[in-house]
């Protein structure tokens, strides 16, 4: 694969990890009314699962199915990692082994 489609590949669960993030942290608002914040985050989680899909489409046109669709494994990886940074939420030994076998899986997939 070339870097450009590398790149957008990586991009794009980047966007899906983004949105997910921001739906989970709209819903984690307490009062059950719709306030400016919660619809912001969801405007914003909506925006990027859209862009997501719309880079998503532009690779399935261009590009092997079987070498782009490794590329959705980065999506456990990076919901993990943000969730432990932004989110607070602890992974536990097995866990972090698990995001590992994953990443060189899909290593070993793209570069066949």
């Amino acid at each position: 694969m070339k870097p450009l489609a590398i790149f957008l590949c990586v991009a794009s669960q980047f966007f899906l990890v983004a949105g997910q993030l921001l739906f989970k942290h709209a819903m984690n608002e307490k009062d059950p009314k719709p306030r400016p914040v919660m619809v912001r985050l969801l405007v914003l989680g909506i925006a990027t699962q859209t862009m997501w899909f719309f880079l998503w489409l532009g690779l399935l046109q261009d590009w092997p199915l079987s070498k782009i669709f490794p590329f959705e494994g980065l999506n456990p990886v990076l919901i993990v990692l943000a969730a432990s940074l932004l989110l607070k939420e602890r992974l536990t030994v097995e866990g972090w082994i698990g995001i590992i076998l994953i990443s060189a899986g899909i290593g070993f997939v793209t570069t066949s």
